[in-house]
């Protein structure tokens, strides 16, 4: 995720935490168009925050809209790939959300406040067209606030157990599983709308703070939590926790010619809900797609195995979305990979060139880390 990434060609934006992080790190990246830390202390220190105990990241550039009024609930149904007509109110579901020719505009989440009022969460600016062509006449208003709130995530084994400590609220798993929100949660003495959520296949949390007060949150939550063993986290460090993780993220696994199938998320098309945008060109394209996103292990290379094309039996049949040196595998290389899909069993042997060299390898269990998801619902 080093690389830059952005939504479209404009000046980068600080998020609402810049001034602090600012002061931390002279290193950074355009993400989304908003400035995000590369590394703040040590990017190793970082993962084994995350994995061992907690680690809190900045996720304020990812785009926020609510929709509210009669019929809210049925305007977001008819955008996105997945049925929100069966969740119910505190329920989040994560979804594709695709242009009308069945090609990826954003991966997602949605919650339902109630049925007049959802929460939508992405990365991509061209989803407010989406939202409005289908509220038109509606009488659903659509609002983009992503500026107006201070959006930071806690993950790792001990982040039920530190915010546990700083709220009234009951944060059990029982009370607060996994896919859920709750709305002002009061948290280190701060209001916070609070999700079950996360991209490092750990038990984690999103907080978001209104951005009048966001300062302050991060202040409280460095200041009581740091000693405890917290750290701060980067993109580097998130890179090898979202890929170990089987991550997706726009620009890099997908952009407006890629289709879902290529990114794995078959599970996330639910067909039998009704019309939504792109399902036609979905429905075409369902047995056509030759492409999936699966996760490889290479004998070597490392970070710059990223793009490299993967051959078997010298046809080429895929390419690397992005290599990283795996902690989790013993300093293994590891990547996301798009292969072939008749390829992607496990076992499959591959070749790739790297640097000159031959580098070979073979197709692994997609999700490497934590694969039944067992740690993020715990």
């Amino acid at each position: 995720m080093t690389q830059e990434i952005t939504t479209e060609k404009i000046k980068t934006k600080e998020t609402v935490f810049y001034p602090r992080l600012r002061a931390l790190t002279d290193q950074w990246m355009d993400l989304f168009g908003y400035w995000a830390p590369i590394v703040v202390t040590d990017t190793m220190e970082e993962y084994r925050a995350v994995r061992e105990r907690a680690g809190l990241m900045d996720f304020s550039m990812l785009r926020k809209w609510d929709l509210d009024g009669p019929g809210a609930r049925r305007v977001i149904n008819d955008v996105v790939t997945r049925d929100i007509a069966r969740l119910r109110h505190g329920q989040i579901v994560y979804s594709a959300l695709c242009n009308d020719q069945g090609k990826m505009l954003d991966d997602c989440t949605v919650g339902v406040r109630s049925d007049d009022h959802i929460r939508f969460c992405g990365a991509n600016d061209k989803d407010q067209a989406s939202f409005e062509r289908r509220a038109a006449g509606t009488g659903v208003r659509v609002r983009h606030y992503t500026d107006e709130i201070g959006h930071l995530c806690l993950q790792g084994p001990k982040s039920r157990e530190w915010l546990q400590a700083l709220t009234d609220t009951d944060l059990s798993r029982s009370a607060f599983p996994y896919y859920t929100f709750k709305e002002q949660v009061t948290i280190a003495g701060m209001p916070v709308f609070m999700t079950r959520l996360g991209y490092t296949a750990e038990l984690g949390y999103e907080l978001w703070a209104p951005a009048d007060r966001a300062l302050e949150f991060f202040d409280r939550l460095v200041e009581i939590l740091e000693p405890k063993g917290m750290r701060i986290v980067g993109m580097t460090a998130l890179d090898l926790l979202r890929i170990e993780g089987g991550f997706i993220i726009g620009g890099i696994e997908y952009d407006e010619t890629v289709s879902p199938y290529e990114c794995a998320l078959d599970w996330a098309i639910e067909y039998d809900k009704g019309d939504f945008q792109g399902k036609a060109a979905l429905l075409r394209d369902k047995d056509m797609s030759p492409m999936r996103l699966t996760s490889v292990v290479l004998e070597s290379g490392g970070d710059a195995a990223t793009g490299a094309a993967i051959f078997v039996d010298r046809a080429k049949v895929g390419h690397v979305t992005q290599a990283i040196v795996s902690p989790y595998l013993g300093g293994k290389t590891l990547g996301l990979a798009k292969l072939r899909k008749d390829l992607v069993d496990p076992g499959t042997h591959i070749t790739t060139v790297v640097g000159g060299d031959v580098v070979t390898g073979e197709v692994v269990r997609h999700h490497v880390y934590d694969p039944e998801r067992k740690r993020v619902r715990s």
